[in-house]
């Protein structure tokens, strides 16, 4: 998986260099981090929706989808201000063995 993050990575990087009009992404970064992060809200609102669908259903390929959006959005943003799914993952890496409530005890201090 960490594979796929890399090549993603890589593509996000390069788009930040490409003509707006030259893919979607390249378009986003064009137009700022504000309407990158307004597409990182809108994901958001669309993956809660379709998890609340899914707990109805059962049926969880729409949220699947819409959290892939999320995702993908999310690193744009990083991206947009030079960081990479590297970065989360080492924080993540970090607070593996940490549990949850002595994480967030640290966070208040």
């Amino acid at each position: 998986m960490n594979d796929i993050l890399k090549a993603l990575d890589a593509v996000l990087e390069q788009r930040k260099q490409a003509a707006p009009d030259s893919s979607y992404v390249s378009g986003l970064y064009h137009k700022g981090l504000n309407k990158i992060l307004e597409k990182v809200g809108e994901e958001t609102t669309e993956m809660l929706i379709a998890a609340k669908d899914a707990e109805r259903s059962g049926q969880m390929d729409d949220l699947i989808y819409e959290t892939a959006d999320v995702w993908f959005h999310t690193l744009v943003a990083l991206h947009q201000m030079g960081l990479s799914s590297d970065d989360v993952l080492k924080e993540l890496a970090r607070r593996f063995d940490l549990s949850g409530l002595v994480e967030k005890a640290n966070r208040s201090k």
